[in-house]
């Protein structure tokens, strides 16, 4: 069996434990969110309950009587694969209330975090948690490895300031052939384990079980292999506009079923939809967010890549380069408990001019330009300027590239090496 890697979200999960009586890690499947609870229980110097929905009889009981499923198991507890029995809910919401109750009128004892639950990010489980659970929960996500947790380095959230970049620790230097090995393996632990797992198993094995456990709880799929074709062309499309048409048709279902589709694959966090910046200084910028996988190394799966060489060899090269560096940079964020959503952002107007990333951070937008090269040259710059534009101060640019070190372009640019992410 494998050792336990400690994961960043550590801090955080800590920081809500005894303030939230409820507490709620979701993320894609077999990111290790079950794992990092089981290691809370047996660091805890208190006895720490668990339950699996994913065990049919289980989740009959509580679907049946939530109830008398929750009167069966003691406080605190984990409730895995919450999202298959949302009834629950509302009957923790009485639990928790009445143990408020007795904490501020009975006995005095303090509520502390009583229910761990465990998920999927549906759609209509957040809703329902957002709902019922007001002011009572604490949530985090959790995905894969980043290379930091691999590399067992301190992470912080990724701020552009060269002041804060340059006292940070990088982690090891890697040739243009290594980083991409490692992309097309991934981040699922299973696979980047001491006894790793095939890598084309494990990702054949995983779209199978998300299919019939995440995406058939959710809509009736008529037909399966239009479903895989969906999401492989999704995959083909990492680090572009999302285009509901273009899929469309190469899929042969209509864009609204795309829709639907794309939401799933967000609402499980399979996807990150990137958000355009505009505001009201900003006339013609493009609205469309850009989508991107979450883990590369089941991008390169679905797009039929199984061989790091010829994946960097490929047309495919850049933009699943650019996935890596955004999704290495969304979980910084989301390891630390922060929501990117109101820090991350990318720029493109009607004249094409574009940013790869925008990184908003105490009242200041740093432009992100990120190239695949040693030495992208000073075009990488080209479009820096527009941000003069939003009516927000402006902090330092800087070009996330495959240089050895932090070298200045200008007075207010970088050049700066992936391994500081």
């Amino acid at each position: 069996m494998s050792k336990y890697r400690k994961r960043t979200i550590e801090k955080s999960l800590n920081s809500l434990i005894g303030n939230c009586p409820v507490i709620m890690i979701t993320g894609p499947r077999q990111v290790g969110k079950t794992t990092l609870l089981n290691h809370l229980s047996a660091t805890s110097d208190k006895k720490i309950n668990y339950v699996s929905l994913d065990n049919i009889l289980i989740r009959t009981q509580a679907k049946e009587d939530p109830e008398l499923f929750l009167r069966n198991y003691e406080t605190p507890l984990i409730i895995d694969e919450f999202q298959y029995v949302p009834e629950l809910l509302s009957y923790i919401k009485i639990k928790v209330d009445k143990a408020r109750q007795n904490e501020m009128f009975g006995d005095g004892k303090n509520v502390g975090t009583l229910y761990y639950l465990t998920g999927s990010q549906v759609f209509q489980t957040m809703k329902n948690v957002s709902e019922s659970l007001a002011g009572r929960i604490g949530i985090l996500d959790l995905y894969g490895f980043s290379t930091r947790e691999l590399e067992n380095i301190e992470e912080d959230t990724f701020i552009p300031d060269i002041n804060i970049l340059r006292s940070k620790e990088k982690v090891s230097m890697k040739s243009t052939s290594e980083i991409f090995e490692k992309i097309i393996n991934g981040s699922y632990p299973e696979v980047n384990n001491d006894n790793g797992r095939n890598k084309e198993q494990f990702y054949e094995a995983y779209i199978r079980t998300y299919i019939e456990r995440d995406v058939r709880q959710l809509i009736n799929i008529k037909d399966e292999t239009k479903f895989i074709k969906f999401i492989s062309s999704v995959a083909a499309r990492t680090a572009q506009e999302y285009n509901s048409f273009d899929i469309a048709n190469d899929v042969g279902v209509d864009s609204k079923t795309i829709d639907e589709w794309v939401s799933i694959l967000k609402n499980t966090n399979l996807i990150y939809m990137l958000q355009s910046y505009s505001n009201n200084n900003i006339k013609k910028a493009i609205k469309r967010p850009k989508i991107y996988f979450m883990d590369t190394g089941l991008a390169c799966y679905l797009t039929g890549y199984v061989n790091s060489k010829t994946l960097e060899l490929s047309a495919y090269n850049g933009a699943i380069f650019e996935t890596y560096i955004i999704s290495e940079i969304i979980k910084s964020y989301t390891n630390n408990g922060k929501d990117p959503r109101t820090r991350l952002y990318y720029y493109r107007d009607a004249s094409q001019k574009e940013i790869d990333l925008l990184v908003f951070y105490d009242n200041k937008v740093y432009p992100v330009e990120i190239k695949k090269s040693a030495n992208p040259g000073k075009a990488a710059l080209k479009n820096f300027n527009v941000v003069n534009k939003f009516g927000v101060e402006v902090g330092n640019g800087i070009v996330l590239c495959m240089m050895e070190d932090i070298i200045a372009i200008d007075e207010n640019n970088y050049y700066v090496p992936i391994e500081y992410i």
